[in-house]
């Protein structure tokens, strides 16, 4: 393995598995729609700006050393800030703030840019990245490498910094639609 590239590089596909044709797009988001993951609200902050958006695409990669990957739409604001500064927190939204939620997916009408961060009460932990109180945990993470993933960047972070309650639901996405699942 190269390092520098960090990719098995004399490993190759099964031949036959890769010419056959993917599922469309429009099967793929259907077929999501039933995987229930846990709504996070990535943000970040480079210089005065802030920005953020909710996501579903967080995943832990390694606990030693403490790494998570985040799967990031280039073409949200939020993208280039991430990049700009090298650093984002990943707020794991409990049950009570799918206000939250709504507001950074751009589900409350007028609601956009700076103004998301109107909901919730926001601080900072270690890398200056807005870190949203009352959450069930916050990762706040230094980015150490970025990959090009089609319509997404994905971001390996190492995580500095934590902070977590032990009470209160977990808000899950599913179907569609914003859920609680007690603990």
């Amino acid at each position: 393995m190269n390092p520098q590239i960090n990719q098995v590089l004399d490993w190759t596909p099964n031949a036959t598995l890769a010419a056959m044709p993917t599922v469309s797009a429009e099967d793929h988001r259907y077929g999501m729609r039933h995987f229930a993951v846990g709504v996070s609200i990535i943000t970040a902050r480079d210089g005065e700006q802030r920005a953020g958006l909710t996501a579903t695409a967080v995943c832990s990669v390694t606990a030693d050393p403490p790494r998570l990957v985040v799967f990031v739409n280039k073409n949200v604001v939020a993208n280039q800030v991430i990049l700009n500064s090298g650093a984002l927190c990943v707020n794991v939204l409990a049950g009570e703030q799918e206000d939250v939620a709504k507001a950074f997916a751009g589900m409350v009408e007028g609601v956009h840019g700076d103004a998301r961060f109107d909901y919730g009460q926001w601080r900072e932990l270690s890398t200056g990245a807005p870190t949203l109180d009352d959450t069930l945990a916050n990762f706040d993470c230094r980015v150490i490498k970025v990959f090009d993933e089609s319509t997404h960047h994905a971001f390996l972070c190492e995580v500095l910094a934590t902070r977590e309650r032990n009470d209160g639901e977990a808000l899950i996405y599913l179907n569609g639609g914003f859920r609680r699942i007690a603990q």
